[in-house]
C-alpha cells in the first residue's frame, strides 16, 4: 500500500540526500585544497613548492627563507664560482619585483652581455602538465606567439607577448624543471634564479645575495663599473641595512604579501597598519632628502621602488592595501618618477606583465582572472626633485 511504502521512499530520498550532500563536502574539499594549491598555499601534507604557502596559526603570511646561497668571486679562476663572462643564467620574472631589480641591476651595471637571462610567462601554468595528478602551478616559459594562458580555473586569455624569453640554456619549460634537475623536488621554485651554465647548478635563488654580486663581483667586466649600489661610507652602508631590516622590507616590501596572503582579520589589521605606518615614516623621510641614504641612490631605494610601482596597480585592489594610495604621498610619488626616469630602469619595468601575473596567477583571490584597468599614477610626470 501508499501507507507501507512511505518509510521505503523516506529513507532512499534520505540516503539519496546524504549522498549529494557528502558529494557536496568531498567536492568543496578538493575544490579547497586545488584553490589554496593555485594560491600558492599548500595543504600540511603536501610539499612546500611556492613562496606563498606559510601560514601561521594565527593567519598570518610568513615567506619562506631562500636555500640556494653560493656566490660568485670576482675575477679569481680558481675561485669555486669565478665571475667570467658567459657563465652565469639569469631567470627572471618581470613581474616579480625580487627579480626585476636584479634585472634592473645588471643594466644599470652594463652586464647584460656578460650573464645572460630568460623570462617567463606572467601568470603561473601548470609546472609538471603530463602529470594529472600534480597540481603545482608556478612560473612557465612560453615563446612570443604562443597560444595564451588561462588561469588555475581554466579562465581567461593571457597572452604571449614579446616580452617572453625562452630558457635557452636548459631548454627548461618551467622554473620548477631547473630546480628538479639541480636536485630541489620540494621548493619553493622561485625567481630571481642565478644559474651556473658551466657547472649545471644553482647559485643562488636569494635577490639579496644576487644584487651584490652583479653590483660589485663583475666589475672588470661591466661597462659601468663605477656604478655602486652599495656606499662603502661604513656608517651610511649599517644605516641603509637597519632601514631595511627594520622598516622597508618587513613592513612595505613583505608588508604588502603579508596583507594579501592574511587569512584572519586579525593577521590583515596588523600587517595593514605597519604597512601605512611605515609609509608615513618614508613619506617623511623623502620630504628631507632625495633617497632614503641621502643624496646617493643605492641598492634600497630599488628595492623600495620596485614595490612602490606595483602598490596602486595591484596592491590597493588585490592585497588590501588600500588605506592610502601611493598617489596620495607626493614624496613617495616623486621618488618613483625620480627612479623611473633612470633609462636603465625604466626598460625593465612592464606593467603588462605586473598586472598579468598577480590578477591571474591565484585564482582563489581572483576567480575569473579579470586585470583592473588602472596602470597606476604618470611615472613619467616631472619628479622636481633634482634640488635636493
Amino acid at each position: 500500500s501508499s501507507m507501507s511504502l512511505r518509510p521505503i521512499c523516506f529513507l532512499f530520498l534520505f540516503r539519496t540526500s546524504s549522498s549529494l550532500l557528502q558529494g557536496k563536502i568531498e567536492r568543496s574539499i578538493h575544490l579547497a585544497k586545488t584553490t589554496r594549491r593555485n594560491m600558492g598555499i599548500n595543504t600540511q601534507s603536501e610539499s612546500q613548492r611556492t613562496n606563498y604557502d606559510t601560514v601561521g596559526k594565527k593567519g598570518e603570511y610568513t615567506r619562506h627563507d631562500s636555500k640556494h646561497r653560493q656566490k660568485a668571486s670576482d675575477g679569481d679562476e680558481d675561485a669555486l664560482l669565478p665571475a667570467e663572462a658567459g657563465r652565469y643564467h639569469l631567470h627572471i620574472s618581470l613581474a616579480c619585483p625580487w627579480a626585476n631589480g636584479i634585472l634592473a641591476a645588471l643594466y644599470l651595471k652594463g652586464l647584460e652581455d656578460v650573464i645572460s637571462y630568460s623570462t617567463v610567462h606572467p601568470t603561473w601554468g601548470k609546472t609538471k602538465p603530463d602529470d594529472p595528478k600534480d597540481e603545482h602551478r608556478g612560473w612557465v616559459y612560453r615563446s612570443p606567439g604562443d597560444e595564451p594562458l588561462a588561469n588555475g580555473f581554466g579562465y581567461g586569455s593571457f597572452v604571449c607577448d614579446d616580452a617572453l624569453i625562452p630558457d635557452t640554456i636548459t631548454n627548461a619549460k618551467t622554473v620548477r624543471q631547473v630546480y628538479n634537475d639541480c636536485g630541489d623536488d620540494v621548493g619553493p621554485y622561485t625567481t630571481p634564479l642565478l644559474y651556473d651554465k658551466k657547472a649545471s647548478r644553482i647559485v643562488s635563488n636569494e635577490s639579496m645575495d644576487i644584487l651584490p654580486m652583479i653590483n660589485s663581483k663583475f666589475n672588470h667586466l661591466a661597462k659601468n663599473p663605477d656604478v655602486n649600489l652599495y656606499p662603502d661610507d661604513e656608517e651610511l652602508a649599517k644605516e641603509l641595512e637597519e632601514l631595511n631590516a627594520t622598516l622597508i622590507y618587513p613592513k612595505i616590501n613583505n608588508g604588502v604579501y603579508r596583507c594579501g596572503f592574511a587569512t584572519s582579520q586579525q593577521a590583515y589589521d596588523i600587517a595593514v597598519s605597519e604597512l601605512f605606518e611605515a609609509l608615513e615614516i618614508v613619506e617623511t623621510k623623502l620630504s628631507k632628502q632625495r633617497y632614503l641614504g641621502g643624496d646617493k641612490f643605492t641598492w634600497l631605494d630599488l628595492r623600495l621602488f620596485e614595490t612602490l610601482i606595483r602598490f596602486d596597480p595591484v596592491y590597493i585592489t588585490y592585497f588590501k592595501a588600500n588605506k592610502k594610495r601611493i598617489a596620495d604621498y607626493p614624496n613617495l610619488l616623486a621618488f618613483c618618477r625620480d627612479i623611473y626616469s633612470m633609462e636603465d630602469i625604466k626598460r625593465t619595468v612592464n606593467m603588462d606583465h605586473i598586472k598579468m601575473h598577480y590578477f591571474t596567477s591565484h585564482p582563489k583571490l581572483n576567480p575569473y582572472g579579470i586585470i583592473p584597468a588602472y596602470d597606476g599614477p604618470d611615472l613619467t610626470a616631472p619628479h622636481d626633485r633634482l634640488n635636493f
